[in-house]
């Protein structure tokens, strides 16, 4: 994919900014034009966050207009169901399986639906998996993010030396290694799912 409408959706405190950036300045290492907006306000609250990033050869805006998108990163479900709207028919979603749910479920006033995220696997190509636990196998249970960028990386034609750049740029140098393992970790996931 030369040209691609990213979209990561999550809720606070899951580490979508710095994700959303990790992806534009991999983008920018690898010689691509990209453009990138987040919302983070309601983030304080636990509320919903999301970020965009567009790539290709020539970007004139970040914004991905509904039924535009081509990739969406679900750092948690409820919400790439939510942001689905926004995808293209047949778009990717990668889907972490981890669950923050919201306060109406928590309090029993609400169901988390079920079965709509069965409806998105017959619009759109679904990669689900459970990034904590692939993490954890890589090393470190903190480095899911590190694995939906490798999910990432296994569909885009970007080269993974420009991920792996950035991850030794802003990850902590105590937990690197890990993190690159849970990347490659990601790259095997998506290979294997595509």
């Amino acid at each position: 994919m030369k040209t691609a409408g990213i979209i990561i959706a999550g809720v606070g405190g899951q580490g979508l900014v710095l994700a959303t950036r990790m992806i534009a300045e991999a983008a920018f290492k690898a010689g691509m034009d990209v453009k990138t907006n987040d919302v983070v306000g309601l983030s304080q609250r636990g509320g919903s966050v999301w970020g965009t990033v567009k790539i290709g050869e020539k970007i004139d805006s970040p914004n991905i207009l509904p039924g535009e998108g081509d990739i969406l990163i679900g750092m948690e479900p409820l919400e790439a169901l939510r942001w689905s709207g926004s995808m293209k028919e047949g778009g990717i979603i990668v889907l972490n399986e981890n669950r923050v749910y919201p306060t109406p479920v928590l309090l029993e006033q609400a169901e988390y639906p079920e079965v709509q995220f069965e409806e998105l696997k017959k619009r759109f190509t679904v990669i689900s998996t459970d990034a904590r636990e692939a993490a954890r196998e890589a090393g470190n249970i903190k480095a899911a993010n590190s694995v939906m960028l490798g999910i990432l990386a296994g569909m885009i034609e970007m080269p993974e030396d420009a991920f792996i750049e950035v991850i030794k740029e802003h990850v902590p140098k105590s937990a690197v290694e890990e993190n690159i393992a849970a990347f490659r970790k990601g790259i095997e996931i998506s290979k294997a799912a595509l």
